[in-house]
């Protein structure tokens, strides 16, 4: 399902396409707090983007939020029909497109012996099948001969062991075999397959921890820079990973983390580099 038109718009020469021809990046979950940070980024640089979710009011509003340069289209991400729907619509009423970032997730913390199949279903649906459907339907619409580039995102947790994270870690660790495959598969026509990490990021699927005081003290002290993230310190790199910039990065799974999966610091040294850094 497509949206009514919020405009279109002819650009000057940028960073993001040549002159009067402006780069098209579709973004799939672009009502969630990464995938409209990322949004935000990318029209900025002079991206057309198409915003790709589920809810037709919120995805209007994004898009109209962007200005003339932003299409919204609504999908569920987890229907490979509606996806290959959405992706022709886009291709159709925009033109072929050469970025894809793909801000689709849940997540589920829970061990193993208490999640249902229905659950465990759910967060592969949401996480893992969402991501290969989109790949798959992104490669339908890049004409061959044109380069292209997609990011999609993984977890801190496919990295390090964190309790009741079995069933995220399962499903993105799907993701990341599935950028290393699909970079190699399509290194040949120049689309790139990358992946961002992070650690905690302050959004709606994440409140049940940031808003409860304890467990954001507790989630602030496990990543060594003491803070958790903000949707625009993962939304930075993923716009980089679009650009002629990153030209010559692919199948990499990049962590943005604060230092969890990469860092471990004694409690005793964390707390007092901390206090010297404040």
């Amino acid at each position: 399902m497509t949206l009514p038109e919020t405009g279109r718009v002819t650009l000057p020469e940028t960073d993001s396409g040549a002159r009067g021809v402006p780069r098209i990046a579709i973004v799939t979950g672009a009502t969630g707090a990464i995938g409209s940070a990322t949004a935000r980024r990318l029209s900025g640089a002079g991206w057309t983007v198409a915003l790709v979710g589920r809810g037709a009011d919120r995805v209007r509003a994004a898009a109209e939020g962007l200005g003339p340069s932003a299409r919204g289209f609504v999908a569920d991400a987890t229907d490979s029909g509606a996806v290959d729907a959405a992706f022709g619509q886009i291709v159709d009423s925009m033109g072929p497109p050469s970025g894809l970032v793909h801000a689709v997730g849940s997540t589920l913390l829970k061990p193993a012996h208490v999640i249902s199949d229905a659950e465990f279903d759910e967060v592969l649906d949401v996480n893992l099948r969402s991501a290969f459907y989109a790949l798959r339907a992104f490669v339908r619409a890049v004409p061959r001969g044109s380069a292209a580039s997609i990011v999609f995102f993984s977890t801190a947790a496919t990295r390090i062991g964190l309790m009741n994270h079995e069933a995220i870690s399962a499903a993105k660790g799907g993701v990341d075999g599935l950028v290393a495959a699909a970079s190699a598969t399509y290194a040949s026509r120049a689309i790139r397959v990358n992946a961002v990490a992070p650690g905690l990021v302050r959004s709606n699927l994440t409140r049940r921890l940031t808003d409860n005081e304890s467990s954001l003290q507790a989630s602030e002290a496990m990543h060594p820079l003491g803070r958790i993230g903000d949707p625009d310190d993962v939304a930075g790199l993923a716009a980089f990973l679009l650009t002629d910039d990153a030209g010559w990065i692919t199948g990499q799974v990049i962590a943005v983390d604060g230092g969890l999966s990469g860092i471990k610091l004694p409690p005793a040294a964390g707390n007092h580099m901390r206090s010297v850094s404040r």
